[in-house]
């Protein structure tokens, strides 16, 4: 299942890195939209003693003009994890990279799949090769639950992997 927006095309590596804050913030109790994003940067550029104006590109304003072209494009109601992306962790990307080079040429793993792998015994043939510790497996398992939430189980895991 692809995203319903390519947040590499659209957002900015350091507005995405803003939004992520703000979705992981524990404080933040209701959706986060961009609208809410909007709100936050105008605070902290507020606390800087700046005025957010929309039409400064390319200086410290130019994340609140960047939110305010994809308000502009998508609307303030839009979810701003929709603008950023979910990548593995190096162990778990490490694990997805085993299932990947151990599959068929034409048979592209999904998330489900390698959920499916890892619980019929891949972890424990990783943990034995001595690829990853074998206090990981809950963690990794955990992690790959969160990554099939939010993109579905027949997402590409070659599109999660966190390292190149």
């Amino acid at each position: 299942m692809p995203l319903p927006i390519e947040p590499e095309s659209r957002v900015s590596e350091e507005l995405a890195e803003a939004m992520e804050a703000i979705v992981n913030d524990p404080d933040i109790e209701e959706p986060v939209t961009l609208a809410l994003v909007r709100d936050k940067l105008r605070e902290q550029l507020a606390t800087q003693g700046v005025e957010a104006e929309r039409h400064d590109f390319g200086n410290e304003e130019s994340l609140y003009a960047e939110i305010e072209a994809l308000i502009d494009e998508f609307g303030e109601d839009a979810f701003a994890a929709d603008f950023t992306t979910v990548k593995a962790s190096q162990e778990l990307s490490e694990v997805i990279e085993s299932i990947l080079d151990n599959s068929e040429a034409d048979i592209a793993p999904t998330l489900g799949t390698v959920r499916e792998a890892m619980t019929e015994g891949w972890l424990a043939h990783l943990v034995g090769n001595g690829v990853i510790e074998t206090d990981g497996e809950e963690s990794l398992l955990a992690e790959i639950d969160f990554l099939i939430e939010r993109y579905g189980p027949d997402f590409l895991a070659e599109n999660v992997l966190g390292f190149e």
